[in-house]
Formats: structure tokens, sequence, C-alpha cells
């Protein structure tokens, strides 16, 4: 299981409660590497984004400048 997989699995596990959610997306992108984020905040958006668009769009727009620029 690589780490974005596990991180998929915790916020599926988590996704019941907006604070906790926040809380690991936000370590799931400090942990994950640069080319997953992508892809992590696509399936985010899938899964979740009627929920927590914007838990989603908060915590992604923060990293934007600073890792999506960097690739």
């Amino acid at each position: 299981m690589t780490t974005l997989d596990y991180v998929k699995v915790i916020l599926e596990k988590v996704s019941f409660d907006a604070k906790l959610f926040e809380k690991e997306l936000r370590k799931a992108i400090k942990t994950i590497l640069t080319e997953e984020i992508r892809e992590l905040r696509t399936w985010c958006s899938e899964q979740f984004g009627k929920m927590y668009y914007q838990v989603i769009e908060k915590c992604f727009s923060k990293i934007r400048r600073k890792k999506l620029t960097v690739v």
C-alpha cells in the first residue's frame, strides 16, 4: 500500500467529521510526494467535493503556490 492509498483510507474513515477531515487532509498534503498532490486533490474533489468543498479548497490553495509550482 502506497502512502497515497493509506491517506485515502484515513480520509474515508474520518469523513464523518469536518474538523478531523481537515486535520488529516493537511497532514496528508505534508506527507505525500509532490507528484501525488494533484491526484489527491482530484480524488478528494470526486469523493468529498459536495460535503467538504470549502475545506478541500482551503487546504489545497495554501500549497498551490509552494509545491505545485515547483513541479
